[in-house]
């Protein structure tokens, strides 16, 4: 019997690396974009010079477009969050090993979930269970 491997190779963890700073630039480009809105007061816009004809339907209408880059601007953040902390388990060489079962979690699933921290089965177990 071979002995299952317990951590990621050097190369590999630099496969992660080169997949989560890529999807990391991506993430911080979206959250500044969606922070635009949130902060957006329409000031320097050309709703200065044209008539007020809002009605309070377009007023619902924006301030729900605010509410909503808000709620993905919060989103995410915790997403960025999450691949920093990706990118401190590469550096610690733990990336890649399930949190709750210790086994080495599929490189399919990391290359879809570069932040993942449990199994697919660890994290159907956890949630059978009530937890996160």
């Amino acid at each position: 019997m071979s002995e299952e491997k317990k951590r990621y190779s050097d190369e590999e963890l630099a496969e992660f690396r080169d997949i989560i700073n890529g999807m990391l630039a991506k993430a911080k480009d979206e959250y500044q974009h969606l922070r635009r809105i949130v902060m957006h007061s329409g000031s320097n816009d050309i709703e200065d010079t044209t008539p007020s004809f809002k009605t309070v339907e377009d007023d619902g209408a924006a301030q729900l477009s605010k509410e909503e880059a808000s709620q993905q601007a919060e989103r995410q953040y915790k997403f960025i969050k999450n691949l920093e902390a990706a990118l401190i388990r590469i550096e610690n060489k733990t990336y890649g090993i399930c949190r709750e079962s210790g086994e080495l979690i599929p490189k399919e699933r990391l290359r879809l979930v570069p932040h993942a921290t449990l199994t697919v089965e660890a994290k159907e177990k956890l949630a059978r269970l009530g937890k996160k």
